[in-house]
């Protein structure tokens, strides 16, 4: 395991738009890997490093084989770390070299950041009850469990990304301190749970 050490020069990313614009601009290299970028973000607290990983997995990289099992422990990874209150991430050196073409980072990346900076306008500081807490660990522990099964659902089609939305949600209502993402983003996990509950 290596603790990640971040550039300080670096302004860590407070909105979605943000993450993205650092990922584009880790995409300008022919080649680049997972630690390039996440040391891009400076200073960042786990949130926004739960986000890329989410937001990657919802993208057509998801295609590439054992991707989505990949970003799924990574997910799993962050999110236990949360929970555990850790002050500084740690991750696989075998995660943090994992490496992709910028051709094709740019080209997964770019078609997003409209949408991001279309829901980063709509998002706001409300229901915060949520955001902080003892509650906060909900939404970290449906995140955990999220990434813990993306490696099960590799040969699912569509299924991480669907998995992927629902974490990136999650960790966009974190950052941005917005209950009300959070809780939306909870609902339908509420509702798989209660179907299961019926089934069982």
């Amino acid at each position: 395991m290596s603790e990640l050490h971040p550039s300080r020069d670096e302004t860590p990313p407070a909105s979605l738009p943000e993450i993205i614009d650092r990922v584009l601009d880790a995409a300008r290299d022919e080649v680049t890997d997972i630690r390039t970028i996440l040391q891009s973000f400076g200073r960042a607290s786990f949130t926004p490093v739960l986000l890329l990983p989410a937001i990657a997995v919802a993208t057509p990289l998801s295609g590439i084989p054992l991707f989505s099992s990949v970003m799924g422990i990574f997910i799993a990874l962050v999110s236990a770390q949360m929970l555990a209150r850790r002050r500084h991430l740690w991750l696989p050196d075998w995660i943090l070299a994992r490496q992709i073409t910028g051709k094709r980072l740019k080209a997964a990346f770019t078609r997003l950041r409209p949408i991001a900076v279309w829901i980063d306008a709509r998002t706001a500081q409300r229901f915060r009850i949520v955001s902080h807490r003892p509650l906060i660990f909900i939404p970290q522990l449906v995140c955990l469990v999220s990434g813990l099964m993306m490696p099960a659902l590799e040969f699912v089609p569509f299924s991480s990304s669907v998995v992927g939305i629902g974490v990136a949600i999650l960790a966009l209502g974190m950052l941005s301190r917005d209950g009300v993402v959070i809780v939306l983003g909870l609902v339908p996990y509420a509702g798989v749970a209660w179907l299961i509950y019926r089934v069982l």
